[in-house]
């Protein structure tokens, strides 16, 4: 049987997990993650568990955070003020917005928090500063 090494293009199944054990995604109620080692479109920390691994194989891997989606970096903060928000848009602290850039370009930031007349947004990815906790089975090498 052979194993996974870079460049295979692979399908697997995963429950990802923060280390209180609450799960923040799982493909088992859906098709397998299908992806190709050495592209980047993954988490580093996940690639190279899945590396070595055979078809069939399961494992349960601790991705620490600089391997997942790096630390929580306050430089990704920002104050903006209540006026500077659509008029249909009424800032709630943990709502999730779409801010997009001078160049066009789209990314998501969560309202942290509220004050008289500015709103502070967080563009740090959710998961970022958290170790990880995954749950892998390897279905197939494609």
């Amino acid at each position: 049987m052979s194993k996974v090494s870079q460049g295979d293009t692979v399908k697997v199944h995963y429950t990802g997990k923060l280390e209180d054990d609450s799960v923040f995604d799982s493909s088992l109620d859906r098709e397998p993650l299908q992806f190709t080692l050495g592209k980047g479109q993954l988490i580093p920390g996940f690639e190279d568990a899945v590396v070595g691994m055979e078809p069939g194989e399961q494992k349960s891997v601790k991705i620490p955070v600089d391997k997942a989606y790096g630390p929580h970096r306050d430089d990704m903060l920002v104050k903006v003020k209540k006026e500077e928000f659509p008029n249909d848009v009424d800032p709630e602290v943990g709502q999730q917005l779409q801010v997009s850039q001078s160049n066009g370009q789209a990314f998501n930031v969560i309202v942290t928090d509220i004050e008289d007349e500015e709103v502070t947004l967080d563009a740090n990815h959710p998961l970022a500063g958290k170790d990880l906790v995954f749950d892998i089975e390897l279905i197939d090498i494609v």
